[in-house]
This record gives C-alpha cells, sequence and structure tokens, in this order.
C-alpha cells in the first residue's frame, strides 16, 4: 500500500488531527464572540448537521408504516399537551 492510498484510507483521523493542530497554534479563532462564533455556530448548525446526516444514515426499511405513525402520535401528543394548562 502506497502512502497516497494510505492517505486516502485515513482521511478522516488525518482530518481531526490537522483541525486539533490549527485550534492548538490559533485558539483565538474558536472563543467566544469569536470569528466562528461558537454560540451560534456550534449551538444550532452544527447540531442540526448532525442529526440531519444522521437522519440520511437510516435504512429505507426502516422508514415504514411504524415509524410514521410513532412519530404522528408524538407529535399529536405534544401538540395537545401544550394546549392545556
Amino acid at each position: 500500500m502506497g502512502m497516497l492510498d494510505r492517505l486516502r484510507k485515513e482521511w478522516f483521523i488525518l482530518g481531526i488531527v490537522l483541525v486539533i493542530a490549527v485550534a492548538k497554534l490559533e485558539p483565538a479563532f474558536g472563543v467566544k464572540a469569536g470569528p466562528l462564533k461558537p454560540e451560534i455556530s456550534i449551538t444550532y448548525i452544527a447540531v442540526s448537521a448532525i442529526f440531519f446526516n444522521s437522519g440520511l444514515s437510516l435504512k429505507t426499511e426502516f422508514t415504514d408504516s411504524r415509524l410514521h405513525a410513532a412519530s404522528c402520535i408524538f407529535s399529536s401528543d405534544t401538540n395537545q399537551s401544550s394546549w392545556w394548562e
């Protein structure tokens, strides 16, 4: 296995190491109210992207009528419970 093949195979780990190295060299980039705005980007964008990506990885066999019925029941119970005080 050549070096280029090895790098392609281990791209995720190399990416993590690269991001950690950049964070070590420039910690001011991710501070609160810094240029990255972690209070917005992490709280909303990153969490949404993680859940969206997890949803894309679901198998289509799993998304049958039972899942649809369960989500409808949960949504209706949540909505109706917010109507009553």
